[in-house]
This record gives C-alpha cells, sequence and structure tokens, in this order.
C-alpha cells in the first residue's frame, strides 16, 4: 500500500498507537490478573488474581485523583508494599514489562508507517511522537520495533501528567521544540486527543482511519485524511 503524506511542512508530529503501531492487548482476562499474581508471588509478594486485580484498580483510580495521568509504576510499587516487599528500580519495572508483554496479543508496525518515517527523515524533516500512553511500556516496544531513531524526540503522557487531548501537552512539545505550528502537521488516528486536539493548538491535521480508531465522525474535518 502506497501512503504519500505532504512533504511542505518542516515537523512532523505522529500519535503512536493506532497511528504508526497496530497494537492490541487485553487487560480484562483472568489469566493476565491469575499471572500477575504468580509473577508477585514468586518475588515474595502473596496474592491470588482477583485480590491484585482489585488493588491494581484502586490505586489506579487513586492516582487519576492526582492528575490526569498516571505512571503505571507507583502502582506496581505499591501492590508490593502493600505485601510488605520493597521493590527496587528494576523490579517494578520489570513488573511493568511482564504486565504488559502478558496482555499484549499483538504489536507490529502499520505496513505504511516505515516508508513515511524513512521519508520524511530523508527529506531532513523533524518528527516528533507525543502520545498517550506510558513510558515503560512504550518506549521498550519502539525499541523492539526500531522506530527510536527516526524521532528527534519522544514525548509521553505518563512523563508529564497530562494527555492529549488536553492543549498544554501540545503547547509543552511546541514550547521545548521552538516550533511554528504553522509549521507543523499533526498525524493521528483518533479524531478527538488527535486531530481536534491539535487543531486547537493552530496545526494542521492529518486523520488516518486504522483498526484501532473510535468511531469515525463527519462532523471533525481534518487537513488530510486517509481513509
Amino acid at each position: 500500500m502506497q501512503v504519500s503524506v505532504d512533504l511542505k511542512y518542516e515537523n512532523y508530529i505522529f500519535d503512536l498507537y493506532g497511528t504508526l503501531v497496530d497494537i492490541h492487548t487485553e487487560e480484562g482476562e483472568k489469566k493476565l490478573w491469575k499471572a500477575l499474581a504468580k509473577f508477585y508471588r514468586q518475588h515474595g509478594a502473596f496474592y491470588f488474581a482477583g485480590g491484585i486485580r482489585r488493588g491494581y484498580h484502586k490505586y489506579v483510580d487513586e492516582e487519576l485523583k492526582q492528575a490526569e495521568e498516571i505512571q503505571v509504576e507507583k502502582v506496581f510499587d505499591k501492590l508490593f508494599a502493600d505485601r510488605g516487599v520493597e521493590a527496587n528500580e528494576a523490579l517494578v519495572l520489570e513488573t511493568c514489562r511482564f504486565f504488559r508483554d502478558t496482555s499484549t496479543y499483538h504489536l507490529r508496525l502499520y505496513e505504511w508507517s516505515l516508508p513515511i518515517l524513512q521519508k520524511l527523515k530523508e527529506n531532513g524533516k523533524k518528527v516528533y511522537l507525543l502520545s498517550n500512553a506510558q513510558r515503560s511500556f512504550t518506549y521498550h516496544e519502539m525499541e523492539m520495533l526500531d522506530i527510536v531513531k527516526y524521532f528527534d524526540e519522544i514525548y509521553i503522557s505518563s512523563d508529564h501528567g497530562m494527555k492529549k487531548p488536553n492543549p498544554n501537552f501540545f503547547k509543552l512539545l511546541i514550547e521545548k521544540e521552538g516550533l511554528d505550528v504553522k509549521e507543523c502537521l499533526f498525524l493521528g488516528n483518533d479524531q478527538t486527543c488527535d486531530i481536534l486536539g491539535a487543531q486547537g493548538v493552530g496545526m494542521d491535521t492529518w486523520y488516518v482511519h486504522t483498526n484501532c480508531s473510535p468511531e469515525y465522525k463527519e462532523d471533525v474535518k481534518a487537513t488530510y485524511e486517509f481513509l
């Protein structure tokens, strides 16, 4: 499949999941929580599936009362602490990756992703990521897919306590990178978080409709669309 992108802009800002990366995860299945409970028991924290699931959601809810976006590391750390285990940073990160790997059914690049990223870099364009995601999951997955090298800078919501479509998340990137919004194109698969969010700070937008996109809204229009 050939997908072309207009090269008239200087800066290209991408969403990740559902735009460049096709992913399917399931966090509702009992086998995930059984596996996670076993993982905790192996590290000295005694849980069964139901208890660790309830604890996880309890601490997620508590974290969301403090900020718009959470750091999932804090949740897994608290689950260890509840059972008297002092987990170091390496163990917490291992837990994050175990949880993500166990809940992921597939993870792959869309067929257009590499050609677009390569074309942009070959033409000297600046390429950025602005993703609603957890760094402990996302950076590792980007390394596995070998796409970190295409980005001039990576912005992940869990690092900043806010997420799209919050205009402050977009403005953070704009201000830190010194970007002129008239020279920016935002590419994403979610019409609310990506398209309306980017339009709200004055960026042109390219909507990519994928298997991960929410239901298409006829009244939301992007500068470019790939349907």
